[in-house]
């Protein structure tokens, strides 16, 4: 592996930039509703409510269908709907169309590829190994790896310490507000994953561009570093 001030990392979201998860997130959360007396919500609503993880996934489930949780509440739905929804998280969940392709592009073009998620460790990991893609990121950094989380920057910067990456070597690259209020504060470029679940303005968030598509990705990066050189 060469040295630290040789390498660069791409960082990468999870749900909604690397894999398609919301059929399998959203079909989780209207059990949850259907269980409470409660009607589901169709997948393009629920698409608007991730990135923060499950207890806010719940929260604003429960909110948009009528009925705001207390503390106690949610946190049992939660409890429910963990184990419910890692049973049944890779039903429909695929990653987006280019994805090995562009990862291979990248890895052949020698950057050190990771994951920074709001979901957790254990499952991320989980997930990306039913897929075949864990052996490809250095490191996974999930909701739970760190104190912060992102939109903290924190969570980032604690990634590329695993690394031993410093921030101008990097890009974060998702597809929600919190990927590019993360990337800023830790003074990491950002790309947007358009195709993704977010309808972001970018650009006030900081984002240094923006790709309709995963396989985007490689050229998307390389004109990013090519600016920078």
């Amino acid at each position: 592996m060469p040295p630290a001030s040789q390498r660069r990392a791409v960082c990468l979201d999870l749900d909604g930039t690397l894999i398609d998860s919301a059929p399998d997130l959203a079909a989780a959360l209207n059990r949850r509703l259907v269980a409470n007396g409660l009607a589901p919500h169709p997948l393009a609503s629920v698409k608007r409510m991730i990135g923060d993880g499950a207890r806010m996934l719940l929260a604003r489930g429960f909110a948009a269908a009528g009925r705001h949780l207390d503390d106690a509440t949610l946190a049992a739905e939660v409890a429910a709907f963990i184990p419910d929804y890692e049973a049944h998280s890779l039903d429909e969940t695929r990653p987006f169309p280019g994805v090995e392709p562009a990862l291979d592009a990248l890895a052949e073009a020698g950057f050190t590829l990771a994951i920074v998620t709001n979901k957790p460790e254990g499952p991320t990991h989980t997930i990306l190994r039913r897929l075949g893609l864990d052996h490809r990121f250095a490191t996974v950094a999930g909701g739970d790896s760190f104190p912060v989380r992102k939109p903290d920057p924190g969570h980032l910067a604690g990634a590329l310490a695993r690394l031993g990456i410093p921030a101008h070597d990097a890009v974060m690259v998702g597809d929600h507000r919190n990927d590019l209020l993360a990337a800023r504060g830790a003074g990491v470029r950002a790309i947007y994953a358009a195709f993704g679940y977010g309808e972001e303005d970018h650009a006030a968030l900081g984002a240094h561009a923006a790709i309709e598509r995963f396989d985007d990705l490689p050229g998307a990066v390389a004109g990013l570093f090519a600016e920078a050189a």
